[in-house]
Parts: C-alpha cells; sequence; structure tokens
C-alpha cells in the first residue's frame, strides 16, 4: 500500500481507501471481517456516512483493540429517525446521531467529522450560518473531532467550504465522466445520459472543477473521493459516458493523478472486490493507464489538455513533465502562484528551463500536448 498527506492535518493516509455504502446490506459481523480484511491489505482510512446502527456497529467490532489503525471520517447531520437514514439540520438530531455514533463505535473521537452532503447554496448558508457549524467548532475545540470535513457532489459548494479556512478535508465524486460535467445542485444530472451528449461539449475538465482542484492543492485541502466508479457505470461499456469499460485500476488512477486527492474510498462487497482495489498499488503503469480512452472520447477529445497520465516521459534531460504542467496548471487556475507550489516546484531536480525542445515527449503524448509550449510557459510563470 501507498500512502499520501492528508492536506495540511498531518495525517498519512493509505492512497485506497474503503466507503461503507457495499457493505451496509451484511450483518454487523459480516461487515466488520471485511473492515479487518481492509486494515489487513493496509489500508486505513474509511468513510463511515451511514447511520445505520448495523453498520456503525460493524465498525465498533472491527476497531475493538486496534482504533489507531482507522483514520475514521464520519458524518455529522447524518441520522438514523423512526427507522431510516434522514439527511437533518435539526440540532437535537444531529447532536443525538453523533452521540450514538460515539456509542456504537466504541470511541471517544472521530479523526474528520464530515458535515453530511451540501450540493446546494441555501443549505450551504444555513449550514455555515447557523448552529450547525458552531456545535462542529465545538467538538473540534473539545477534541472530539480532531479535523473537520464536508461532503458534496457540487464542485461550487466544495470551493466555497475550501474558501472558509475551516474545512481540512472533503469528500467528492470525482472520476472522468463526472469531471467533464457543470456543476450542478441536483445530483441525478450525473446518472443522466443525456448530460453527456451537450450541444456545447467541453474539451476537458469543467473550469469549476479544475478550480476546485486547484484550490485544494494551494490551501493544503484534501480532497478524499466518492465514486471513482460513478456508482458502476464506467465499469460497463453500455453504460459508460465513453462507450468503453474502463478497469478498476484505470478508475483508481485517474482520480489519483487529480491534485489534492488524497485517497479514493473504493466500495467494496466482499474481501474478493476489496482485494482487486488494493491490487491497484502493485499494478504497471501500462495496467493502470486511461490515456488512451479518454484521448479517442468521440464526443469530447482531450486535445492539447494534459491529462498528468506520464506518457511523455522519459525526458532527455529528465524533467518530470506531468509534474511540471500540474503546477503550472494550479498556477493558471488561482492566477497566482502559491507558495506551497512555488517550494513543490523550487526542489525539482531538473526545472521546465532545461528543456532542449527535442520533441520526444510530444511524440508519446497520446492527448496532443504542445508540451515545448507548455515548458515554455512554466518558466515564465515559476522562472529559471
Amino acid at each position: 500500500m501507498n500512502y499520501r498527506p492528508l492536506g495540511r492535518t498531518g495525517l498519512n493516509v493509505s492512497e485506497i481507501g474503503m466507503g461503507c455504502e457495499q457493505i451496509m446490506e451484511l450483518d454487523s459481523m459480516s461487515s466488520a471481517k471485511i473492515l479487518n480484511a481492509a486494515v489487513a491489505a493496509g489500508i486505513n482510512y474509511f468513510d463511515l456516512f451511514s447511520p445505520h446502527p448495523q453498520m456503525r456497529d460493524a465498525f465498533g467490532i472491527a476497531m475493538e483493540g486496534q482504533r489507531e489503525k482507522f483514520i475514521l471520517q464520519a458524518h455529522l447531520c447524518s441520522a438514523w429517525v423512526d427507522g431510516q437514514y434522514k439527511r437533518t439540520r435539526k440540532l437535537d438530531e444531529v447532536k443525538s446521531a453523533f452521540e450514538d455514533l460515539l456509542s456504537r463505535l466504541r470511541t471517544d473521537y472521530i479523526d474528520i467529522g464530515m458535515i453530511h452532503y451540501i450540493d446546494g447554496k441555501e443549505d450551504f448558508d444555513q449550514v455555515f450560518g447557523g448552529p450547525v457549524l458552531a456545535y462542529a467548532k465545538e467538538l473540534k475545540a473539545s477534541e472530539t473531532v480532531h479535523f473537520l470535513g464536508l461532503s458534496t457532489h457540487n464542485p461550487k459548494i466544495a470551493i466555497m467550504a475550501a474558501e472558509t479556512g475551516l474545512i481540512d478535508v472533503i469528500m467528492f465524486s470525482c472520476n472522468p465522466a463526472y469531471d467533464i460535467l457543470p456543476p450542478s445542485e441536483d445530483i441525478n444530472t450525473m446518472f443522466d445520459p443525456s448530460s453527456y451528449e451537450a450541444l456545447n461539449p467541453l474539451s476537458h475538465t469543467d473550469p469549476e472543477r479544475k478550480e476546485l482542484y486547484s484550490l485544494c492543492e494551494s490551501r493544503g485541502v484534501a480532497l478524499t473521493v466518492m465514486k471513482p466508479f460513478a456508482g458502476g457505470a464506467l465499469l460497463h461499456s453500455n453504460s459508460s459516458p465513453f462507450g468503453k469499460a474502463m478497469t478498476v485500476a484505470q478508475c483508481l488512477h485517474y482520480c489519483l493523478t487529480r491534485p489534492a486527492v488524497a485517497t479514493v474510498l473504493s466500495g467494496a462487497k466482499d474481501i474478493k472486490e476489496l482485494h482487486e482495489s488494493v491490487a491497484y498499488c502493485q499494478l504497471s503503469d501500462e495496467e493502470k493507464d486511461y490515456s488512451t480512452l479518454l484521448s479517442s472520447f468521440p464526443l469530447r477529445p482531450f486535445v492539447d489538455t494534459c491529462m498528468y497520465c506520464g506518457h511523455c516521459a522519459p525526458c532527455t534531460v529528465g524533467i518530470d513533465i506531468a509534474t511540471v504542467n500540474k503546477f503550472a496548471d494550479l498556477c493558471e487556475a488561482q492566477g497566482a502562484v502559491p507558495d506551497t507550489v512555488r517550494e513543490h516546484y523550487a526542489v525539482m531536480p531538473a526545472k521546465a528551463s532545461a528543456c532542449v525542445k527535442c520533441g520526444q515527449c510530444e511524440a508519446r503524448c497520446p492527448f496532443g500536448v504542445e508540451i515545448i509550449k507548455h515548458m515554455e510557459k512554466a518558466s515564465t510563470i515559476f522562472g529559471s
């Protein structure tokens, strides 16, 4: 397993994490066995959005005697009311649900307290201007919650959250299909095939999603990825908007090559599926590669847009071209050179200015990126 910093939190997390959605139908002991298998495979980051008592009990059983092996993002405002799930902003329900969470988990703290599911601005304003955020701050001040997070499918909301300075982790839906869609407060647009047949096709990542990735990278706000397979749609040719099935590894690799992404929460209904995701860490670059599929997508060809796939390597003078392009794109999206990006670029052993314009990288790029011009642009941004 490989590990990455969780933004500015100081925590290191497994790049393959685990969500709970696919094991919610199992009994507590069966779910706990899968969770323990995840720990044995090196996974240390888990999402628990479900308020189902059985699901919370499963985590409690799995964490017994090994709480330190679980970095847990568990959700505020996700309650079990009258025998069913409810997203709530009522403070009494929020408090009661959180107390139930701690009790069933058999713990006295949550690593990341995620404010659950905000996709609309009115809801955002209600939460951040009201008692829910005040309660979340109280939990953090008492160290019952170590860091604050928020979950959303809407990049507009994610940007607003990152800009508050209060949110350390954002759980966000990321995959190559969703990334070409403009923001919406209606999550159903992501699952509607007609959304991918717009008359005004995009050629690459939607600008607001690109802005989100850049903003989070520059401010140290970690992104944890939900829906990396688009609810399974990307894994089947008849449901993928690309007309071809992607592999699990391709989906995971796409997410893990986005700026600010710390971990991808891959669901699994059994240990076999769990191991299929964990196997990503041992695969070759060729087995992870998603570039051919995206570069041949007829509706929205990805042209002269660096997708950070690494096909340009090796550079004859040792420039890490994909990383240079990623840093330059972050600066362009921000309209400035963030200190963190400047520092990361400064320690690169070979800078963009070292480019000898041999063109070998351009011949290998599946997206038609004019890499020599991109290196010149990066040299202008960062200097020699």
